[in-house]
């Protein structure tokens, strides 16, 4: 059978498979075709720390100091020794968004056509794990370490993902405490002349915040569809949140929406999102000028501003659980800390430094859990 031939015939049995059986009918595809010995899937978990196996009943890995996060953080395959042989780690990713690891035992290392047909599937099958996520829980099931409370648990469906890349741009995010984060949010839409992205810091604890958030976003995205324009998304949103809540509970917002030829970037400050941008070594706060929250009072006007991305830049935006973070009477951003970190990072790509941000906000605090949401956006502009 010709290599093509193969690549089609697992491919086929991907596609055939039931959502809850995907991996397995992938496994059994690989044994057949690819003389494949053992295989595994590892997902990543909520908290972008440990590489959780679908299948087996291997203990998770770190993502930190394993070749298995080696190959998900860098996104290239390794071969390293097998029980039998070799294991082949491959990086899984939907277009940019990184799901997790397929781990394959083979007797011997692949040959190079071989192994960039092994690549096609792995990244085939992060396609199809995000639609069967749709059908099935297993998936989601197998990332979780822990229970998620049920605000945390709309606040994830309500994601697009956690990073998406294009020519033109890579953005990843995160949100903290991930198995109970209630109100903060990120949101994107890419479209083929331009990228809306919106983060979002929500208001209150629980379920309540959870839903105030949920409302804001939705609004959003249906402007969106009205209508090109940040101003009239921020005021549908606004409309909504005001005519449900009355002025008694409101969130902050900022909106901004990248053209993809130009790199101009059209923005609504509505609250307390923090821009950052990193342009080489120099890390400057994007001046916006700061309007009023969705939904504190009626019919609110907002006013879009615009600033350039140049290629090269990083732009970081956080949400006041990052910058404003408290511990020992300090802050994250006081006295330096929060510049150095993002400096620091600035070689990594976005979801690596996203991670690494966020790991050190953790060191800042000892180890003493969250006691606000945490929302940390990066992008890396390209450009034309």
């Amino acid at each position: 059978m010709n290599q093509p031939a193969r690549y089609l015939l697992v491919q086929r049995a991907m596609f055939e498979a039931p959502a809850h059986a995907l991996i397995d009918a992938l496994v059994a595809a690989l044994r057949e075709h690819y003389g494949v010995l053992a295989a595994d899937l590892l997902l990543a978990d909520y908290e972008l720390n440990t590489l959780c196996p679908v299948i087996g009943a291997a203990d998770p890995v770190p993502v930190t100091g394993s070749p298995a996060g080696q190959v998900f953080v860098s996104r290239r395959a390794i071969v390293t020794e097998g029980p039998e042989g070799v294991r082949l780690l491959l990086p899984s990713a939907a277009r940019g968004d990184a799901v997790g690891v397929l781990v394959l035992d083979l007797a011997r290392p692949p040959e190079p056509a071989t192994l960039d047909e092994l690549l096609l599937l792995a990244t085939a099958l992060a396609h199809d794990i995000r639609a069967a996520d749709s059908v099935t829980d297993r998936y989601r099931d197998a990332r979780r370490r822990a229970a998620l409370t049920v605000a945390a648990e709309m606040q994830w469906q309500l994601l697009p993902g956690r990073s998406v890349s294009k020519p033109e741009f890579e953005v990843a995010g995160q949100l903290e405490p991930a198995y109970s984060v209630c109100g903060d949010n990120f949101d994107w839409a890419v479209e083929n002349d331009h990228f809306v992205l919106t983060v979002t810091n929500g208001q209150g604890t629980g379920i309540e915040a959870s839903l105030l958030t949920v409302l804001a976003v939705t609004a959003m995205r249906n402007a969106r569809m009205a209508s090109p324009r940040l101003a009239d998304h921020a005021a549908l949103a606004d409309q909504a949140v005001y005519a449900q809540h009355a002025g008694s509970r409101h969130l902050s917002s900022l909106l901004l929406r990248f053209d993809l030829a130009t790199g101009m970037v059209a923005a609504v400050d509505a609250g307390s999102p923090m821009v950052l941008r990193l342009r080489g070594e120099d890390l400057q706060q994007v001046k916006l000028e700061a309007q009023l929250p969705l939904g504190m009072f009626e019919s609110t006007v907002y006013v879009e501003q615009s600033f350039r991305a140049e290629p090269g830049d990083r732009l970081i935006i956080l949400s006041d659980g990052v910058h404003e973070a408290p511990y020992a009477s300090q802050r994250y951003s006081e006295h330096g800390r929060l510049r150095q970190t993002l400096v620091g990072t600035r070689r990594l790509p976005p979801a690596e430094a996203v991670r690494a941000v966020l790991a050190d906000h953790n060191v800042f605090r000892q180890g003493v859990p969250l006691d606000d949401d945490a929302a940390i956006v990066v992008v890396d502009w390209a450009g034309r």
